[in-house]
């Protein structure tokens, strides 16, 4: 499929592949940091996507920096090239899928090995809760887990647990994906009435973007008001900036160097590709990320309990993460934390991508004003259907690969209307205009409704959830 230059897979020794891999991973993180143009840094990122998907067809084998391939491996020249699964790359950064459907979700929970969320797991939290399951459960955007049949035992038995999530704040302005963990994690912490903890990471994205301490931080507060302006409960919710908090609690540093003490240099590598060219901050990251899965690093919260299992709910490209904090969980004497992910936001253009904050028409933004989310569906949100009208009504439309349909399915909460509409896209009753309509007069009262909520959410709103405090929980 993928190819180097005009050369196939097949024809390519192992330690060339290697090299050239190692060269061009040097020349997308030399790119970005001499700042260039966004359509050359994507070039370059997708074609060392495709040498990656090509070293694992000759080597049967991941590429990992600074760990070259051994001479005794199978050459594969004979065998087919790349597998659909091989089109889907998924890390903490980069999303990529060579299908307009988007990733093979069943493919990277056999690939993860996490535990798919299945009609028997939905009914239980139904059962559990008493309470209707939300619709992201019922449609399958969050779609595998880890655990959670042990967090839901723990729950009968009266037993505590505590949710945690988070959001890397790299820009002022959220998208619509970025509140998908948070509307389901609000969900959560309302059927289950616990503690929550949300960890905005601006240390990670001064380590990794262009930006100063000082400006990380603003995104942090800035992110944490549209976070606020979803309706979270000031009392059993805890707010935290890395940067802000690490200096604070005992606890939470604490936690960070056990789990650096237990983590490898050739781990870390494995897991996120880091390399001998990656400043040292990048490395020890992944410890800040894994703290907060333990409840010792909040004593306020938890009066220094270490007991305490904690659920994260998060996008599946988060689990690198989680698997690591797992794994060292029982070395240092900590529960394991559980884990749901959710499916990918897709990209206005199409579901092959993540959405980035710095493209502002890959996604709606919660900034944005009723005509420019008008416009933005209208001129870019990706169709599947036919060219003509006369061949729509014949044939009737994709509705699997139609952003518009994607997005009503997050964001239109009653399924019978959404089934009507994909019968009606279908058979070619409803043509595609008529299906980004209603996406607009969906997505326009919500974001207002939104906008509207977080011009309420003060500095001083912001301080009360981010000062670290007891929570309205007796532990």
């Amino acid at each position: 499929m993928s190819n180097c230059g005009t050369c196939t897979s097949g024809s390519l020794k192992p330690m060339d592949l290697y090299n050239s891999l190692t060269a061009q991973g040097d020349k997308v993180r030399a790119l970005k940091s001499e700042k260039a143009p966004k359509e050359e840094i994507d070039v370059a990122v997708k074609l060392l996507l495709a040498l990656k998907v090509d070293y694992k067809n000759v080597t049967g084998q991941d590429y990992k920096p600074g760990v070259p391939p051994a001479d005794n491996l199978p050459n594969n020249s004979n065998q087919p090239s790349t597998t659909d699964d091989d089109d889907d790359f998924v890390d903490p950064w980069t999303v990529q899928t060579g299908s307009a459907k988007g990733v093979d979700y069943d493919k990277l929970i056999v690939r993860f090995g996490s535990s798919k969320i299945d009609q028997e797991l939905i009914d239980r939290i139904e059962r559990v809760t008493g309470q209707k399951p939300h619709h992201f459960l019922r449609r399958g955007i969050f779609f595998s887990h880890r655990d959670m049949h042990q967090v839901l035992d723990a729950y009968e038995k009266k037993q505590p647990f505590y949710l945690y999530t988070g959001r890397g704040p790299s820009s002022e302005a959220m998208h619509m994906g970025h509140l998908i963990p948070f509307i389901f994690t609000k969900w959560l912490q309302e059927v289950f009435n616990v503690p929550l903890v949300i960890q905005l990471t601006d240390d990670e994205k001064y380590l990794w973007k262009d930006l100063t301490i000082e400006k990380a931080y603003q995104y942090a507060v800035e992110n944490a008001k549209d976070i606020i302006a979803l309706g979270f409960d000031v009392n059993k919710t805890f707010i935290f900036s890395d940067l802000e908090y690490m200096g604070k609690s005992l606890g939470f540093y604490q936690n960070v160097v056990k789990v650096q003490k237990h983590v490898t240099f050739n781990q870390v590598k494995g897991i996120f590709g880091f390399t001998d060219s990656d400043c040292i901050g990048k490395i020890s990251f992944p410890a800040i990320q894994a703290a907060p899965s333990f409840s010792s690093s909040f004593p306020e919260i938890f009066k220094g309990r270490k007991d305490i299992q904690c659920l994260i709910p998060c996008a599946i490209d988060q689990d690198p993460y989680f698997r690591m904090t797992r794994d060292v969980a029982p070395r240092i004497s900590y529960p394991k934390p559980a884990l749901m992910h959710s499916t990918f936001f897709p990209a206005l253009q199409g579901a092959q991508t993540k959405m980035s904050a710095s493209d502002p028409n890959s996604s709606i933004f919660l900034t944005d004003t009723p005509k420019q989310i008008k416009t933005k569906i209208n001129k870019h949100a990706f169709s599947g259907g036919k060219d003509t009208v006369e061949e729509h009504r014949q044939f009737g439309g994709n509705w699997e690969v139609d952003v518009s349909y994607m997005y009503l399915t997050f964001f239109l909460e009653d399924d019978e209307r959404l089934e009507q509409i994909k019968q009606d896209y279908s058979s070619g009753a409803l043509l595609t205009g008529e299906l980004k309509k209603l996406l607009i007069e969906t997505l326009q009262p919500m974001i207002a409704a939104h906008q509207e909520r977080r011009k309420h959410v003060t500095e001083e709103t912001v301080k009360q959830f981010m000062m670290p405090r007891k929570l309205a929980f007796e532990f």
